[in-house]
C-alpha cells in the first residue's frame, strides 16, 4: 500500500463558532479529515488544537473499518509498527511499554495479592501481558468492544497481544459499560480501564455512571486505574474525572502520570481510586514485582520499577494547584 497517498480520518467534536481563534476543522459525517503529508503520518485533532505529532511512514500494513472505528497499522521509520484508531495513535512498538506497564502495575502493586482483575478496553492485549506478570492473579477478564482491534493486534503486534495467550484470560467482545452493570457487587480486586480519548466508543468510560459501576464491581479496598488524559492539554477533563471520582470512591483518589513520546504532549495520566475498606496508599507499592525475576523472563520489564511508581504521583506545580487538593 502506497504511503504517499494515504488519507485517514480523525475524530473531532464539532467546534463552536469562534473557537480556535476562528479556525475550523473540516467536518465530514462527524469526523475531521487529516492527511498524511507525503511519506508522513500527522495526528491532528481539536482535542490538541494548534499542534500535531508526525511520524515517517515506511509502509501501510493494514487499513480497515470496523463497526465502531477506522483501524490502521503502519511501519514507521523510528517507532516500529504503529496502531491507529480513528486517526489517533494507540501504541507504537517502541514506547508502548511506558503506558502498558504503568497502567497495570500502578494499581496491582498497590494492593496485596490481587486475584481477580477486569480490563475494560485494552484490545491490543498489552495490559493483559502486564497483569499476567502477577502470580497471585487467578482470573483476568477483558471486555473489548471491537473484535477487529483484537485480531489486528494479534496479527501485527504479537509481542503485545501475547497477553491473550494466558490461560487465566477470558475475552468478552462487547460493551464494557453494559458488562459492568451485570457484574455481581464486589467481584474484582482491580479494574483497569484502558480507553481511548473521550470521543466515540470510549465517551461513556469517562462519565459518572460508569465510575459508579466500577466502584460497585470492586471489593472493599479494591482499586481502579483508568487512562486520564494529559495535564498539558486536558486539565478541564481531568478536573471533571477527579471530581466524579471523589464523590464515588470513598478510599483513595490520586492522579499519576508517565511519559509516552508518541502520545499528544508526550505524556499521559492515570486516575487511581480505591473503594472504602482496607486503606490503599497508591504512592508506595506494597506488592512490588520481583524485578530480578522479571529481568530473567522472556519479556523483562522495560519501564516500570518501584521508584518510578512513587515518582509518578509527583505533580508539577500548575497541576497540583488544580487537582492536587481534590485528590488524596
Amino acid at each position: 500500500m502506497d504511503a504517499e497517498n494515504v488519507v485517514v480520518e480523525s475524530p473531532v467534536k464539532k467546534q463552536r463558532d469562534g473557537e480556535e481563534n476562528g479556525a475550523k476543522a473540516l467536518d465530514v459525517n462527524g469526523f475531521g479529515l487529516s492527511s498524511v503529508i507525503p511519506g508522513w503520518y500527522s495526528e491532528i485533532s481539536p482535542m490538541w488544537p494548534g499542534e500535531a505529532h508526525s511520524l515517517k511512514v515506511e509502509k501501510i500494513l493494514f487499513q480497515g473499518k470496523s463497526a465502531y472505528q477506522n483501524v490502521m497499522v503502519f511501519q514507521s521509520s523510528t517507532y516500529g509498527k504503529v496502531l491507529i484508531l480513528d486517526g489517533v495513535i494507540q501504541l507504537t512498538e517502541r514506547d508502548e511499554c511506558a503506558y502498558q506497564e504503568m497502567i497495570s502495575h500502578l494499581p496491582l502493586c498497590s494492593i496485596p495479592n490481587p486475584k481477580k482483575v477486569l480490563v475494560i478496553g485494552g484490545g491490543d492485549g498489552g495490559v493483559l501481558r502486564e497483569v499476567s506478570r502477577h502470580s497471585s492473579v487467578e482470573k483476568i477478564d477483558i471486555c473489548e468492544i471491537d473484535n477487529m482491534v483484537v485480531d489486528v493486534s494479534k496479527q501485527f503486534f504479537p509481542d503485545v497481544a501475547v497477553g491473550f495467550e494466558d490461560p487465566r484470560v477470558t475475552l468478552r467482545i462487547g460493551d464494557g459499560v453494559a458488562f459492568l452493570k451485570e457484574v455481581p457487587e464486589g467481584t474484582y480486586d482491580a479494574v483497569i480501564v484502558d480507553s481511548s480519548d473521550p470521543i466515540g466508543p470510549a465517551q461513556e468510560l469517562f462519565e459518572k455512571p460508569f465510575f459508579e459501576s466500577v466502584a460497585r464491581a470492586l471489593r472493599p479496598g479494591g482499586v481502579m486505574c483508568t487512562q486520564a488524559e494529559s495535564i498539558w492539554l486536558h486539565m478541564d477533563i481531568i478536573e471533571d474525572i477527579v471530581n466524579n471520582c471523589r464523590q464515588i470512591f470513598k478510599g483513595s483518589v490520586n492522579y499519576a502520570w508517565t511519559t509516552v513520546p508518541t502520545y499528544p504532549s508526550g505524556m499521559i495520566g492515570f486516575m487511581l481510586c480505591s473503594t472504602a475498606g482496607p486503606v490503599v496508599d497508591f504512592k508506595y507499592p506494597v506488592n512490588p514485582i520481583d524485578e530480578k525475576e522479571c529481568q530473567k523472563s522472556v519479556r523483562p520489564l522495560k519501564f516500570y520499577n518501584s521508584e518510578i511508581h512513587s515518582a509518578a504521583f509527583c505533580l508539577p506545580t500548575f497541576a497540583k494547584r488544580k487537582i492536587g487538593s481534590k485528590a488524596n
